[in-house]
């Protein structure tokens, strides 16, 4: 009971200097509550969306996908003839059947040909109005369509674009371009996690989407009182007999919600590693804090000591103090967690995906989880510091003001640093030699924990010399001032190392990061400089196939010298081992695809592939199935006939574009598919003729005016659109590693805060000799600079040794060109030392605001 009060006691008297370690302990937890709280939040409302949508029983074509998407290689949504729902209400425990028509093969445009389609990722679904869909949405303006010319919209997208009665929409699917004129607003009765729906009436929607009249995308069927969905299921099957796909509600929503759980689920698990990382950072933060408390209680500690203490409640009370900082931290930042998960709601909203707070799921395990863990790791962090407390002696603590220093345990820690480094190093070694990419990346892995493992530990022996390499080169020029903030900084390594380390860990990966961004565009730049022969580029950027109206408007446009046609043809090959290979696919074009994608070859010449029954294939399928030039592979071609191809060409594994793709011409795969199941183009390659790539390129432009879903590209438009979608993840991750680095400052000002107060009666004494508070308050500020600078130093570094191992595996793939970003790494570093100096902010002002004769007094 002694001990509880007094770390009660303790806790209480320094709750100021606690609050800055309570702070990052209630950041993380906060961090990883939120990210359960909002994934668990979007699963509830996916769950609720998909079990209202869906009826009883629904009914499709045996080619659908269990999701309902449009398939890709035609445009067009797999169909049932009419006649099927006549069959299905005959069949018994049927109270209705209904035939819905819909795709998300579609782009919706305006009347300026502004795309309608959600940013968010969410699909662009066009359909018939149904009773199934009158069940989850209510006209709020205007009427259901009625004929060709009209079309209703849902309330979200009529609301983000400004959409009201009488607008023109342009419906652009693999049929043609429908026009019609908004006639009705329909309003969602469940949350809508940002999809764009427009409904046409059901022969419009026939005619748009598919092409044709008397034909369905599925059929929803309702079941009669007392009917199971399994039971119904098992009676529409009888009746329709093989041929079809007869799902229960359970089943599509399952199949709905996992390809919803797939993506949320790299979400969860991304935001909680860098919740880790942040954990990670702050364990530093709470041991220095511990580690200052306790050398400044030596003394209080010593007297507990020799009034009978033992050493096991001297180290219980400071654990005590750990376990009330760890459950405050804790508390405070599961509620925090509900408010970070309730603002990412709210940013998914402003970006097109709505989730409703009346879903907000908050389980057990999430408060649990979160107490549980930030309790665990403040406590564990603070052992050190208290069993340090413990070692105190009495005598040695009366007559010491600071806690000894155990010079054996510093070398012990010196020596098991280098060793832990050494392998890091090895390891990194290792990674970077090795030819096979997944042996690679365990031993890179392995590197990475290592290297940062060994950098922590010898922390305060590269403290030590570092410090004084940076105060040579920032600090001397700042005189006296800066000798003494060097030999501040340089007073507890152990502390240094530790407050860098922390700031360290954040930046190291921050480097890795870009080093391999800047590594894959510069690879994939000089990939395309050296393989891609043609001017321009025309594909959808949502995986869209082109439409035969956009080709023809394509092949008409002036100023071209040759245009080339590219599929995708899914196929099913025997090859002479005998083994069949499901699910492939193979690249068909046109044979001038050789020059505008001059691919390496390791055997033959990639034009013989085009030939008549022929083909290409990659070298690892040509090593693993025994493919010589030569060889006769066995081609079943989706809805089509099987063909003997000769294989003319193997090209390389080496490359980025078209990496593992097996080559066919046009002109064979027409041969053996019929004309009414080739699949359309899934992209265009274009060169103008000598002289005229600025004409051409407008040409191209003008041509597909009409056509907004598809975006046309020279080759510096391509390289940009890559520089940014890797530039866009890059910024997303940098955003979560700021949790780490904001709680790595936090660090800075507390290391600083306690120094202050432990120096307090040296301060004193320094104002009472001439030195003043502006003079006082630039030695802190540069102190505080130069660790962070330190970090910075060493996380840079670091990071940088990491992504080059990095790069040296993704050149196994092909991206050999290795860049180091110097603009960013020094942009960072100049950034550390403004870091710094904001961290010493305010224990600079509270340092200057000292009563002179009261610090000299402080014992």
């Amino acid at each position: 009971m002694t001990v509880l009060k007094t770390s009660l006691r303790n806790f209480l008297a320094h709750k100021g200097r606690m609050a800055l370690s309570a702070i990052a302990v209630l950041l993380s937890v906060a961090f990883v509550c939120g990210t359960l709280v909002f994934t668990d939040t979007m699963n509830t409302t996916f769950d609720k969306l998909f079990q209202v949508t869906s009826s009883d029983v629904t009914v499709s074509a045996k080619g659908a996908s269990d999701t309902g998407e449009t398939t890709s290689d035609t445009g067009k949504p797999p169909v049932l003839p009419a006649a099927v729902v006549g069959r299905i209400e005959r069949a018994p425990g049927v109270k209705s059947a209904e035939g819905t028509v819909f795709s998300t093969s579609v782009t919706v445009v305006d009347a300026d040909k502004e795309k309608l389609s959600p940013t968010s990722g969410a699909p662009t679904i066009v359909g018939n109005w149904n009773t199934n869909d009158a069940r989850t949405m209510k006209i709020t303006t205007g009427a259901a369509p009625q004929g060709s010319g009209q079309i209703m919209v849902d309330a979200d997208t009529a609301k983000k674009h400004h959409l009201k009665l009488g607008d023109d929409i342009g419906v652009i699917t693999a049929v043609g371009t429908h026009q019609a004129r908004v006639s009705g607003i329909a309003t969602f009765t469940v949350t809508n996690p940002g999809a764009a729906i427009f409904y046409l009436d059901t022969k419009t929607a026939q005619q748009a989407l598919v092409g044709r009249t008397g034909v369905f995308t599925n059929v929803n069927v309702t079941a009669a009182q007392g009917v199971t969905d399994a039971r119904l299921k098992r009676d529409v099957s009888a009746a329709l007999g093989t041929g079809y796909k007869v799902q229960t509600a359970k089943e599509v929503a399952d199949a709905n919600q996992q390809d919803v759980k797939s993506f949320l689920d790299v979400m969860r698990y991304a935001m909680l590693g860098f919740a880790g990382i942040a954990f990670l950072v702050g364990i530093f933060l709470i041991i220095n804090t511990f580690s200052m408390l306790v050398a400044q209680r030596t003394r209080e500690i010593g007297l507990m000591r020799a009034i009978g203490s033992s050493r096991r409640q001297v180290n219980r009370s400071v654990l005590i103090e750990a376990l009330l900082l760890g459950v405050v931290g804790s508390v405070l930042g599961v509620g925090a967690g509900v408010g970070i998960a309730v603002g990412l709601m709210k940013l998914m909203g402003q970006i097109g995906m709505h989730l409703s707070t009346d879903d907000l799921t908050v389980a057990w395990t999430t408060p649990v989880a979160g107490v549980v863990l930030g309790v665990v790791v403040t406590v564990l962090a603070a052992y050190l510091p208290a069993r340090r407390a413990g070692k105190i002696s009495p005598m040695a603590a009366l007559r010491d003001a600071g806690a000894p220093a155990d010079a054996r345990a510093g070398v012990i820690r010196a020596v098991i640093g280098l060793v832990l480094t050494g392998a890091g190093a090895a390891s990194l070694a290792m990674a970077a030699g090795s030819d096979h990419a997944m042996t690679g990346s365990a031993w890179l892995g392995l590197g990475i924990v290592l290297s940062l493992i060994g950098f922590v530990v010898i922390g305060p022996l590269l403290a030590s010399g570092v410090v004084r390499v940076l105060g040579a080169i920032v600090l001397r020029v700042f005189g006296p001032v800066g000798r003494m903030a060097e030999r501040n900084a340089l007073r507890n390594p152990r502390r240094t190392g530790a407050t860098g380390a922390a700031l360290m860990i954040g930046l190291a990966l921050v480097a890795c990061l870009s080093v391999v961004g800047s590594s894959m565009v510069a690879s994939a730049t000089d990939q395309l400089d050296k393989t891609v022969g043609a001017d321009f580029i025309v594909q959808s950027d949502n995986g869209s196939v082109i439409t035969p109206q956009a080709v023809d408007a394509l092949k008409s446009t002036p100023g071209l010298e040759r245009v080339t046609e590219y599929k995708i043809l899914p196929v099913t090959m025997t090859t002479p081992d005998g083994k069949v290979s499901k699910n492939a696919s193979l690249n068909a074009a046109d044979p001038s695809y050789a020059e505008d994608l001059r691919t390496k070859t390791v055997q033959g010449d990639l034009a013989d592939a085009y030939g008549a029954d022929s083909m290409s294939v990659y070298a690892g399928f040509a090593k693993d199935h025994g493919i010589k030039l030569g060889s006769r592979v066995g081609v079943a071609f989706k809805d089509g006939r099987t063909a003997k191809l000769t294989v003319r060409a193997i090209t390389s594994d080496e490359v980025v574009v078209d990496k593992g793709a097996m080559y066919v011409s046009i002109a064979t795969a027409k041969k053996y598919v019929p004309a009414d199941k080739m699949p359309l183009d899934l992209l265009f390659f274009a060169t103008a003729k000598e002289g005229q790539q600025d004409a051409a390129y407008k040409a191209l432009k003008a041509s597909l005016h009409d056509y907004p879903q598809y975006t046309v590209r020279d080759q510096t438009d391509y390289k940009q659109a890559l520089k940014d979608q890797i530039g866009q993840l890059l910024n997303l991750i940098y955003g979560l590693l700021a949790l780490a680095i904001i709680v790595a400052v936090l660090g800075v000002v507390n290391t600083l805060a306690l120094s202050v107060v432990e120096r307090t009666r040296e301060i004193g004494l320094m104002r009472a000799i001439g030195l003043s508070r502006r003079q006082l308050r630039r030695m802190i500020r540069l102190e505080s600079v130069v660790i962070a600078l330190f970090g910075a130093l060493l996380g840079l570094g670091l990071g940088m040794g990491w992504g080059a191992t990095a790069q040296k595996l993704l050149a196994l793939q092909g991206l050999k060109v290795l860049e180091i970003p110097w603009p960013t790494i020094i942009t960072v570093f100049i950034a550390s030392a403004f870091v710094g100096l904001f961290a010493a902010l305010i224990p600079a002002f509270r340092a200057g605001r000292m009563n002179v004769l009261s610090a000299i007094a402080t014992e």
